[in-house]
């Protein structure tokens, strides 16, 4: 094929470890350049979809996960490249550590900068450290030549005397610093069960401004550019043509304050193959839309469960929907609504769409984290038997089922001996824990719109 040469100004923003405020600092660096005028594209690494929504709101530009683990790495430079397209700048959050990712480093941080050719900037936390943190920084630069870390932030100084400090020991290593944030508490990200509260439900304008006014102050933004300029053209393969597909079917997707988790590359590859996607409200509506299947995305259904309990007519909607067939397909929270009950963190039990037959109980500990490859144990609306589909888990809740439960998949996680069973899977229905992309899973893709059109040619 022909091959194009783009040119995308990158930057990859990684930690040592997690917890050093990389999402802060991306927060702030996106609204300051986005203050300055310029056009902003933010990523981030890894199965997350809590970060993106603060990018999304500090860069107006819907944020992307990049992964070589949910999507095959042959797409990643290509995807990268076309939803970078327009923008001024990319910044792709890191995630955990720089060198942090499934078994064997698959998709870390440091693999997908070192597949993008893209700069990187370690983020390193300063608090209760002088002249060791070089060695840190050294460290990091030396255990991968191969990663081109090309500058340091510094952040949670505590006085200037302790910057002055570690920059005259960072020149020492010749590491740039470009930027250097004192502890400053009114700063944080909200915190939240789930490590950072969702967008949708906290006021975080004034929060971003604020943010990005300390970042335009504490970071070199001259030399930030500089350095995301200084990122080699990407050669794509050019003779792919998008084809006009027209749409021929209609899929509801469960919007809002209560199930916000969705991949918009996941939901984009099903209207690429054919699909119009309607958005709903299980909290707002009273009913579903007319449609000719449903996705119940994850979120977290248990903030909003008085609210989801009282909505009768969005409930029987759905369950009126299940009876006749239509396909509906659930993952994590959304598992969690369909099923007969949910049981909050004090014990209150609240009625929710009850398709599913068991009860959902949160627990205070994380259940289950990470990469998985799912292996189907029986046809359903988006697999065949013995079809594997690659995603992640990631809760705080589990399932007690009733008598009749069939499950749906065998999960194995990259880094566990023994696989577990997970998910329903009956008729109509395919629920589970499990968090895929479509994009990564074409052929599941594929199989969904296939079952909601043959429910739509047999309900016309």
């Amino acid at each position: 094929g022909l091959m194009t040469a783009f040119n995308r100004p990158r930057l990859v923003i990684a930690g040592t470890n997690s917890g050093v405020g990389k999402t802060t600092i991306v927060v702030g660096l996106l609204a300051a350049l986005r203050q300055k005028g310029l056009s902003v594209q933010p990523f981030k690494v890894g199965p997350d979809y809590i970060d993106p929504g603060f990018h999304s709101k500090a860069a107006g530009r819907d944020s992307y996960n990049l992964d070589t683990w949910m999507v095959p790495e042959e797409y990643l430079q290509e995807n990268f490249t076309k939803l970078s397209d327009g923008a001024d700048i990319s910044i792709i959050e890191g995630v955990m550590g720089l060198y942090d990712g499934g078994a064997n480093g698959v998709s870390s941080t440091a693999d997908i900068a070192k597949r993008l050719k893209a700069p990187i900037i370690l983020v390193l936390d300063c608090k209760s450290v002088g002249y060791s943190i070089a060695a840190t920084a050294l460290g990091f630069r030396e255990y991968d030549k191969t990663a081109n870390i090309a500058g340091v932030i510094l952040n949670k100084l505590g006085s200037d005397r302790h910057e002055a400090m570690i920059r005259e020991v960072m020149e020492k290593i010749n590491m740039p610093v470009v930027g250097a944030f004192h502890r400053d508490d009114h700063l944080k990200t909200p915190e939240r069960h789930l490590g950072l509260t969702p967008v949708t439900e906290i006021e975080t304008s004034q929060l971003i401004e604020d943010i990005g006014k300390a970042a335009s102050r504490y970071i070199d933004m001259d030399q930030i550019l500089a350095i995301a300029n200084s990122s080699p053209d990407l050669d794509i393969d050019d003779d792919k043509n998008a084809e006009e597909n027209h749409k021929i079917v209609k899929i509801g997707v469960a919007r809002d304050a209560a199930f916000s988790f969705y991949y918009p590359s996941s939901l984009e590859k099903l209207e690429s193959m054919g699909a119009e996607l309607i958005d709903f409200s299980p909290l707002e509506d009273s009913s579903i839309s007319d449609v000719d299947g449903l996705i119940f995305g994850g979120g977290f259904p248990e903030m909003f469960l008085e609210k989801l309990q009282e909505n009768e007519s969005m409930k029987q909607s759905i369950r009126e929907a299940a009876s006749k067939g239509m396909p509906i397909y659930a993952e994590c929270g959304g598992l969690m609504y369909l099923c007969r009950q949910i049981v909050d963190f004090d014990g209150n039990a609240f009625d929710t769409a009850g398709i599913i037959p068991g009860v959902c109980k949160m627990g205070k500990n994380l259940q289950r984290v990470g990469y998985v490859t799912a292996t189907a144990l029986k046809d359903s609306i988006a697999a065949r038997k013995g079809d594997q589909l690659r995603g992640h888990e990631f809760h705080f809740s589990m399932i007690t089922k009733d008598e009749d439960y069939p499950d749906a998949y065998e999960l194995q996680g990259t880094r566990q001996s023994t696989p577990h069973l997970e998910g329903y899977s009956k008729d109509n229905v395919l629920a589970s824990y499990l968090h895929i992309s479509f994009e990564g899973n074409p052929k599941a893709a594929d199989h969904f719109i296939k079952s909601c059109l043959s429910y739509k040619k047999t309900h016309l």
